[in-house]
Order: structure tokens, then sequence, then C-alpha cells
């Protein structure tokens, strides 16, 4: 068996690099596809967001990746699978009936994802000491959150640059699809290469538990585990939402309420801006905790994470379009997004604690997806009865909810504290 925290600077950045592309592409770039393929807001906020439903559903699965080989045998499968379903998405894109097929082939993509979450999980856990776990998880959160940055900066920046040179927006983003399954079938060798074979069939019955009944009950049983669901649903509640109708805002037309932006506009914003902000916010959160321990910083992560959505508001509001109004607005939320996801997923970890520590963590990360599909599925009604102005104040009000439970939730006040 090998020593743990071995070679963990190179396996956590890509291991966690992958495990964030794909869920871009299937939450976000989805949304901006299927915007520039003449989808309305309505059916995209609807259908893309029941793209959650296997990260929502992944807990009733997940002891099988407990029970059954090991974790890096699960996550190397899986990502396989969705280089093969992004190709999919790619091939099925010119045919008359895309919008089933390019659904089902993201499915497809999206079950995979979920699974090789919770197989990468797992093997974060596993593979890390308790203070490695606690120093990587700014790493951890910034590798993720720079998929996804590149999964709505370069990705769409060269779907926007073949729309141009195509004149064609389906065989653009076709081309693009394809380029995204060559992508992800790369990150899939570079993990092969860089994670080590930490389990074995035999040390790894250690850890595994005796029946999925097991598993419920320890979980369900965790000291004040209601109100900790309750804080996890609510924790993105205004970014669930966001997150859907970001995009379409600034693509929709001025006339519409929109800011009226070219794809590669969108593109060239989010990637440029968002790669630096993701990086400062989520390496700064995992240095604050590590030095301080999470309680500290609890409520300043939850309150960054939600106080820029204000700034969606003030732009839909006062109708403008200037760019630095614009990319101020990009520059603080990605780096709230960054800084404030940090907190939430150390308390993920902490609730995860335990014998079975990888079905629990899935079962956490469940009613996290939970708490994202479904103000998701309406967020697109609510924008077009409210319009983007009346949507972004509505989706303020919904931090409200996550700040009340927060004088509530029980953990260590220096969980995940760096012992000097």
């Amino acid at each position: 068996m090998i020593k743990k925290d071995k070679g963990a600077w190179a396996w956590v950045p890509v291991l966690y690099f992958t495990q964030g592309l794909p869920y871009v592409m299937v939450v976000t770039v989805s949304v901006i596809m299927y915007k520039k393929l003449g989808v309305s807001n309505a059916d995209i906020g609807l259908y893309t967001s029941w793209l959650y439903l296997p990260w929502v559903l992944k807990p009733f699965w997940s002891p099988f990746v407990d029970l059954k080989s090991t974790k890096r045998k699960w996550f190397l499968g899986m990502q396989f699978l969705i280089a093969l379903a992004l190709l999919g998405v790619g091939l099925a894109l010119p045919t008359n009936i895309f919008f089933i097929t390019t659904l089902a082939c993201f499915w497809m993509a999206a079950f995979a994802s979920a699974t090789n979450d919770i197989a990468s999980d797992g093997y974060y856990m596993l593979g890390l000491t308790e203070k490695k776990q606690s120093f990587f998880v700014g790493m951890r959160s910034t590798f993720y959150r720079l998929a996804m940055v590149t999964g709505e900066g370069l990705i769409v920046i060269l779907a926007g640059f073949l729309e141009n040179k195509y004149g064609d927006n389906t065989k653009a983003w076709s081309i693009t699809m394809i380029a995204a399954a060559g992508l992800m079938l790369a990150l899939t060798v570079a993990n092969y290469f860089t994670a080590p074979k930490y389990e074995n069939e035999e040390n790894n019955d250690i850890e595994k538990p005796q029946s999925f009944g097991d598993i419920l009950g320890s979980f369900f049983n965790k000291p004040n585990i209601g109100i900790a669901l309750a804080f996890i649903l609510t924790y993105r509640l205004g970014e669930s939402q966001l997150v859907k109708m970001a995009a379409p805002f600034m693509l929709d037309d001025i006339s519409k309420g929109g800011l009226g932006f070219s794809t590669e506009k969108l593109g060239t914003l989010f990637g440029a801006v968002g790669v630096i902000m993701l990086s400062i916010g989520g390496i700064l959160g995992g240095i604050l905790i590590s030095r301080d321990g999470l309680k500290k910083w609890m409520l300043p992560m939850v309150l960054s994470l939600n106080i820029p959505n204000i700034l969606y508001a003030i732009l839909a509001l006062t109708k403008t379009t200037n760019i630095i109004a614009v990319t101020a607005t990009v520059i603080f939320e990605k780096f709230g997004y960054g800084f404030g996801f940090t907190a939430f997923l150390m308390y993920l970890i902490y609730i995860a604690e335990g014998k079975s520590k990888t079905s629990h963590y899935a079962i956490a990360t469940g009613f996290m997806a939970l708490g994202m599909m479904l103000p998701g599925m309406i967020s697109g009604f609510m924008q077009e009865w409210l319009g983007y102005g009346g949507f972004f104040i509505w989706v303020v009000i919904a931090a409200l909810p996550a700040l009340i439970l927060l004088k509530y939730i029980k953990y260590p006040p220096e969980y995940g504290k760096k012992n000097k």
C-alpha cells in the first residue's frame, strides 16, 4: 500500500480539474449552447436543471463505489464514459432531433460525472491525512473552479470563434463539443499516470460498510442532521438560480432586458477574469481555514458567495452594458464564488466524518445537488415572470435562509485548522 499524501501536489489538481470539467459542460455550457441554438429560457431552466438529478440520486449508488473495486478504477472508468458522452453530443447536434438526443447524452455524462465525483472525493479522503485534506481544500476547490472557467471561458470562446467563422451555430457547437470530448479523454489519461494506487482489494475491505442500510442509518443518526441538511439545501439557493440565468442575461438582446453580448465576448469575460479571481478566492479561502479554522470564516464566506449577486441586480435594473461595470460584477462574483465555496466544502467534509465517509460525503453532496436542482428548475420561469431586474432581486433575497440557519448549525470551531 502506498503511503498517504504521496504525490498529492500532482494528482489533486488533475483529479479535481477533471471532476469540474464534465460538471460545467453539463450544467453551464449546455445552457449557453441551447440559448445559442434558439431554446427558450423556460425550457433551458427546466430541462438543464433536470440534469442535476444524477447528483441528487448518487447516494443510492455510492455504496457500490464503496463496496466494489477501488476508487481509482471507478473514476478512470467514469471519465472515459464522459468523454464518449460529450462526443455523442457533438455528433448529435446536426440532427433534426438534436434537443432530445443531446439531452440523452448529457444525461449519460451527468450520471458518469456524479459517479466520478463519488470515487474522486472518496479517493481524496482516503489518500490524504486530515491535515492535508484541510491544506489542499483550497487547491481542490480552485482547480475544480478552473475547470468550470475553462468550460465557461475557453470552450465558449472557441464556440464563439467558430460561430463567427462558419456563420452556423450548430456546426460551431458540434465541433466545440467534439473538442471537449478530446480534452476529457486527455485528462483521463493524465489521471491514470498521476493518481497513485493507494488502495488494494485487501486493505479496502477495512473501510467498507456492511450494508446500504448501515450507511443510511449512520448518516441520518448524526447529531443535528436535520439542521445540517437544511443548511446544505439552502447554502446555494441564490447561486443555483443565478448560474442558470447569468449567461442568458448576458446573451439576450437589449430589447429583452439582456446585455446583448456575443458568445465570444461572454467566454472571454468569464475566461480571462474568472480564472484569476476564482484562483485567488479558492486558494485564499483554503489558507485562511487552514490557519484559523472553519468557525472564524464561515459567515464571511457565506456573505462573499451571495453579496455579489446584488451587482447583477444593479446591472439589470440600470440596463447598463458598460464593459467596466460588467467586468467588475464578474470579478466580485467569481472571487466570492471561489472564496465562499471553500467553507461549504469543508463543512461537507465534516458532515462525512467517520466510517463510510465516501458514501456519507456522497449523501451530503446529493442534498447539495437537490438544493441546486429544484431552484434551477424554476429559474427560467421566474425570470420570464419577473424580468431580469426582478429576478436578480429575488436571487439576492434567496440568500436569507442560509444566513438564518448559520447560527443553528454545529461543528468544531477549529475544524480544518492546521496543527502547529
